[in-house]
């Protein structure tokens, strides 16, 4: 496991810059606000739009005190949580380099902190959070089944997974979104990436007790103007 995550992370990395998408400090420190002329300035209002939502709900839910962000990149979102939430935030991913930007930058945040790892490492194994939250980072598991499983473990009695900013597909899509993403990887001379990004379907997470906040196939909100495109997933412990 470790050694497919350095793999990843090596190539992750190298993707990133390739992209345009290794932001400078002053870029991170604003996000996700983001100057209109930037190539991702449309994906980050989404983002945005995303972050907002996400803030209002845990404020509104109330009793947020922990809350671990998995797949927090420069950690922006991170942040984010722990300035607007008050809760202890916990920022966990395995690029090393937006790590350490994410670490620089936002240092002085006393309720907030960054690992490199994953949920299996041992220093996870007596934590619980009563927030888990992967924005735009569930296609980067294989096994949706297995990593949500996972968090499940890590949630206080009360907790919840969030899934946000992330593509979810019927069956039949499935294929046809897996050759566009082999090869806008190879457009780019990453050919090969292919295989660290997955492409999941709603189907994949029956086994759990999980409710749809935000349903971009509704027909309402296909007919909204400049709709997230991404749904949003939040998934509890059964039972309660």
């Amino acid at each position: 496991m470790a050694m497919i995550n350095k793999t990843f992370a090596d190539k992750y990395a190298g993707l990133r810059k390739k992209e345009g998408r290794v932001y400078s400090d002053t870029e991170v420190l604003n996000l996700p606000s983001i100057h209109s002329s930037h190539t991702f300035y449309k994906e980050w209002m989404i983002r945005k739009r995303s972050c907002k939502k996400l803030l209002r709900y845990i404020r509104k839910k109330g009793g947020v005190q922990n809350i671990l962000e998995v797949g927090c990149g420069n950690g922006w979102l991170s942040a984010q949580l722990a300035t607007n939430t008050g809760a202890t935030v916990v920022g966990l991913d395995i690029n090393d380099i937006e790590l350490e930007q994410a670490r620089r930058l936002f240092s002085p945040f006393q309720n907030l902190g960054f690992i490199n790892g994953d949920m299996g490492d041992e220093i996870f194994a007596d934590k619980k959070f009563d927030s888990i939250v992967f924005a735009a980072s569930i296609q980067y598991f294989e096994s949706i089944k297995k990593i949500v499983a996972i968090a499940l473990e890590h949630l206080t009695p009360q907790g919840e997974v969030h899934i946000m900013d992330t593509n979810f597909y019927q069956g039949s899509e499935v294929i046809l979104a897996q050759q566009r993403t082999k090869e806008y990887y190879a457009s780019l001379g990453f050919s090969g990436m292919e295989e660290y990004y997955f492409h999941h379907t709603l189907n994949e997470l029956n086994v759990f007790q999980y409710k749809i906040l935000f349903n971009p196939a509704s027909w309402r909100n296909k007919w909204l103007f400049n709709k997230p495109p991404f749904y949003w997933i939040v998934i509890k412990k059964r039972n309660h």
